[in-house]
């Protein structure tokens, strides 16, 4: 499947900045360079230089100067791709990018397509599968807790964590396989009680790694909190203090907020995505009618829900409060639901302290006295959602699935050590236990790239950017 030919891409972001690199990889990647350098030490050849040397000069195009350039040379199989690298430093300029590149192309170049520098990096064997989509998710990283996660993934921390349990299951595939060829002989090469051991092992690891999905998907993707309450509580004041802007319009007129307004911010190296909605009430305005559905829908797709209302109004109707309470509990039993008094600077402690008593027990436990105005108990309310995340993973640097294919994998690969562990029990013969843990073997190759396919790569690769 591999492209002999050498391709051409901005590693950069596109338009204009102080710097932008160019990088070719291929066969005539360092010749086709070198057609067009000319450096600042005469006679000076690209061809004939180190790996991982760096040369000022020129890029010229006959008798032009198209820019200054630093050249940095990286030889085979010591790069990224594992071929002959060149990256040219230039200046940002939009006209000098597309000169360069448009003056490689003509010297026999092609541009890359998207991802195909570490497609080229995974067909070389410089990376593996689970590795080449670790590329990916660094890049796309917005928060501590999925660079970390990135990092530890594009290391091989997963992938050889996988790498060993397939090695050790192979070694006793082949003992099978090799008493299928000695059946009339009644002989056993695998030690069933090693290999019991070993299965279990295995399934402790398969479902520690699963269950890790959960946090990983949470970590990558951000957690989305809806905030919900009647019109005027202060839901978006709320938004602007957790943002520290001003992001959503706050006036005392009730249902100014329309529609639904979402921004994220990190906290505590997790994502998490606010979600500003429209006051709740019974309307016969069309448009805040629309909001308010909207809200509804919001709340179903957010994984925490934060009811606000205000301190003054729960003094004097509480009662109506709690059967709103109880209505978002009930309605969605399965989201954490976290109940918050705003504007409580308007209260005397007295008043503060007959809230709290008029809670029960489990209210108390997920309530909290804000004052979003004077961002009074924001950082309580920060370290609640954080507690919802179990982040003991992440601190103990254990390995954390973020990515659905490897997941989909390891669900499979599990139901085939099911089957293995059973036939183990029952005392299944040796060909149809060689069938599971082929199977088995099957799905861990599919995280690794072991097993892979053109359609399989294809889909992986057409999410990386062009240059990676």
């Amino acid at each position: 499947m591999i492209n002999q030919d050498t391709i051409v891409a901005l590693a950069t972001p596109s338009g204009a900045g102080a710097i932008a690199i160019i990088r070719l990889s291929g066969k005539e990647a360092i010749s086709i360079a070198d057609s067009c350098f000319q450096s600042v030490i005469s006679g000076k050849s690209l061809s004939f230089q180190k790996t991982h040397t760096i040369h000022l000069g020129h890029i010229v195009d006959g008798v032009k100067t198209i820019d200054e350039v630093l050249v940095s040379v990286f030889k085979n199989p010591n790069s990224y791709t594992g071929e002959d690298v060149v990256e040219i430093s230039c200046h940002g300029s939009n006209y000098i990018q597309q000169e360069i590149i448009q003056l490689f192309l003509r010297q026999g170049c092609r541009m890359a397509t998207a991802g195909e520098f570490t497609l080229r990096a995974f067909l070389n064997g410089k990376l593996d599968l689970s590795q080449a989509e670790a590329v990916a998710d660094l890049i796309s990283s917005d928060n501590e807790a999925s660079h970390q996660i990135a990092m530890q993934q594009m290391r091989g921390g997963f992938s050889s964590e996988i790498a060993k349990l397939r090695e050790e299951l192979l070694n006793f595939a082949s003992l099978i396989e090799l008493e299928l060829d000695f059946a009339e002989e009644d002989v056993e090469f695998a030690d069933r009680t090693q290999f019991k051991d070993l299965v279990e092992r295995i399934r402790f690891v398969l479902k520690r790694l699963i269950d890790s999905f959960a946090v990983g998907n949470v970590i990558k993707n951000g957690i989305p909190v809806a905030i919900v309450g009647e019109p005027n509580v202060g839901k978006s004041t709320l938004l602007n203090a957790l943002l520290n802007e001003e992001r959503a319009i706050v006036s005392d007129i009730a249902g100014t907020t329309r529609d639904t307004i979402e921004d994220e911010i990190s906290i505590g190296g997790i994502g998490f995505r606010f979600i500003d909605t429209a006051g709740i009430r019974d309307t016969k305005d069309v448009v805040e009618g629309i909001g308010i559905k909207r809200t509804f829908e919001k709340i179903d797709q957010a994984q925490v829900v934060v009811y606000l209302f205000d301190a003054e109004d729960f003094k004097n109707n509480s009662a109506t409060f709690k059967v709103e309470i109880e209505k978002i509990k009930n309605k969605y039993p399965l989201k954490p639901l976290l109940v918050i008094a705003n504007k409580i600077d308007k209260l005397s402690d007295e008043d503060k302290s007959k809230l709290d008593a008029s809670l029960s027990t489990f209210e108390r436990s997920h309530f909290i006295l804000l004052s979003a105005k004077h961002k009074i108990g924001v950082d309580k309310l920060q370290d609640k959602l954080l507690s919802f995340v179990n982040t003991g993973a992440l601190r103990n640097n254990d390995t954390i699935v973020t990515n659905s294919r490897h997941y989909d994998s390891l669900l499979k690969a599990f139901e085939e050590i099911d089957k293995v562990k059973s036939g183990l029990e029952t005392g299944l013969s040796g060909d149809l236990l060689a069938i599971d843990i082929r199977q088995a073997l099957y799905h861990f190759g599919e995280i690794t790239g072991e097993i892979t396919n053109d359609d399989l790569l294809g889909n992986i690769f057409a999410n990386f950017c062009i240059g990676k």
